[in-house]
Parts: structure tokens; C-alpha cells; sequence
């Protein structure tokens, strides 16, 4: 908790996080290197789905990650709302458009892997459906932020819109489990353990761990972007406040109407 009332501070999270960013990218860089190398060259073709499996490796990350920044937008909602956390509405609207990509990725590579599978691109299946739903209110979102131009209630809110669509993220989660579906359930976390061989999991599970530096190195960025839009907004405001005070202690111009 003191960590995080330490970065409540501005100039305190610019100055963190430039220190972060570089290690954060290289190892994005590092991991996904690797992750893709062993994806394309090392691991088999699977027996039954042949070559397409390996669209399994963008698609499962992607997936995760769309839910993982939801996730970390109801967290930044919750510290708007009830923590009034000063850089939690930062985070929620730099978060959000990433959340988005890794959305229409997740539906884009799994219509690619649909189609030579079920046989079309897209079916009204419920994971399928779900994580539509969970694009449409990212953008919802997204929408919200740029028609407000005051942070502090447009923060407010985003946050409540976040917090009400996060119903969608368990109907994600367990969608296979409560309806009967063509979506295959999970193969990874599970309580039994994984159902992937290791030669498919391992690449897997280094390129989800890359991808999820890279979108926290782009989350960072985006919140540094934010932040220094804010303070040029608070600066323009002040400065034409300055000018607007002394055009009024100065009076009409001598000659000119009042």
C-alpha cells in the first residue's frame, strides 16, 4: 500500500517508470523472440490440426491479456471511485485502448483459426460472443473518454461504466463451462494441470509472459503520455488565465470601445 501511495505522486511515477521501461521492453523483445523461434521451428505440428495450431500462440496471449487489462481497469475504476488514487483514471484510460487490441486480435486470429476448423469464420458461440461484447464495451469506453473533456468527470464516469461491464469477464471465463459450446475449454489453467504437451505449452507460456512486458511497457508509455497531456492542458489553462487577469487590470485601450 505505501508503494502505491508513493506513486500517487506524478513526477514520482515519471521518474519510476523511465527507470522500468527500458528492462521492461528488452525483455519483451527477448522473450518474444524466443517464444516465436521455438513457436515456428521447434514445436510440432499438431496431429489432428496440423500447421494452423500455431495461430494458437498469438491467440491464447491475446485472450489473456484482453481480460488482464479489463481487469486492471476495474482495479484502476475501484481507486477512482473509493481510493480517489490521483493516477487511477490514468491508468484506466492508458489501459484501455490496449485492452482493445489484444480484443480484436483474440477475435481476428480465432476467426483465421475458426475457419479451417468449424469450417466458417464466425459462429453466435458464447466464449465468441462474450468477447465481442468485451470489444464493443473497450470502445464504449474509449468513447466515453474522448467526448469528455474534463479528466476528473470523465474519470468518474468511465469508472462506472468499467465496473458495471466487468459482469462480462466471468461469463468470458467459464462460458464453456456453463453453456454447450464449439470453443474448447481451457487447456492451461487447469486443475488438473495442463493438457499440452510441453513442447507446444513451454513456447506458450514464454510468449503470453513476452506479451505481457510488451503490454505493460505500452501501458507505461501511454500513461506517460497522459500525464504529460495533463500537465500542458493544466499549464494552457493557467497561462490563459494570466492573460485574461491582466487584460482585465488594463483596461479598455485607450481610443477602442470597452
Amino acid at each position: 500500500m505505501a508503494g502505491l501511495i508513493d506513486l500517487a505522486n506524478p513526477t514520482r511515477f515519471m521518474r519510476l517508470s523511465a527507470v522500468v521501461l527500458p528492462g521492461l521492453t528488452g525483455a519483451a523483445v527477448l522473450l518474444l523472440a524466443v517464444g516465436f523461434y521455438l513457436a515456428w521451428f521447434v514445436a510440432p505440428a499438431d496431429y489432428q490440426q496440423g500447421e494452423t495450431i500455431r495461430i494458437m500462440f498469438v491467440h491464447v496471449p491475446a485472450a489473456w491479456l484482453a481480460l488482464m487489462f479489463y481487469t486492471v481497469m476495474t482495479i484502476a475504476a475501484l481507486g477512482t471511485l473509493v481510493w480517489r488514487h490521483p493516477l487511477a483514471d490514468v491508468a484506466q484510460k492508458a489501459a484501455a485502448p490496449i485492452g482493445a487490441c489484444f480484443a480484436l486480435i483474440c477475435l481476428l486470429t480465432g476467426a483465421f483459426w475458426g475457419k479451417p476448423m468449424w469450417g466458417t469464420y464466425w459462429v453466435w458461440d458464447a466464449r465468441l460472443t462474450s468477447v465481442l461484447v468485451l470489444l464493443l464495451i473497450y470502445l464504449g469506453i474509449i468513447a466515453l473518454w474522448r467526448t469528455l473533456d474534463e479528466p476528473s468527470r470523465a474519470g468518474r464516469l468511465v469508472a462506472i461504466l468499467t465496473l458495471v461491464g466487468f459482469v462480462n469477464v466471468p461469463i468470458i471465463k467459464f462460458s464453456v463451462d456453463w453453456w454447450n459450446t464449439l470453443h474448447q475449454p481451457a487447456s492451461v489453467l487447469r486443475l488438473d494441470g495442463p493438457s499440452i504437451h510441453p513442447s507446444m505449452l513451454w513456447p506458450l507460456l514464454i510468449l503470453a509472459v513476452g506479451f505481457t512486458c510488451l503490454a505493460l511497457a505500452l501501458h507505461l508509455v501511454a500513461m506517460r503520455a497522459e500525464i504529460m497531456r495533463r500537465r500542458v492542458r493544466t499549464l494552457t489553462i493557467l497561462e490563459a488565465e494570466r492573460l485574461d487577469r491582466l487584460a482585465t487590470q488594463a483596461g479598455p485601450v485607450q481610443g477602442l470601445p470597452a
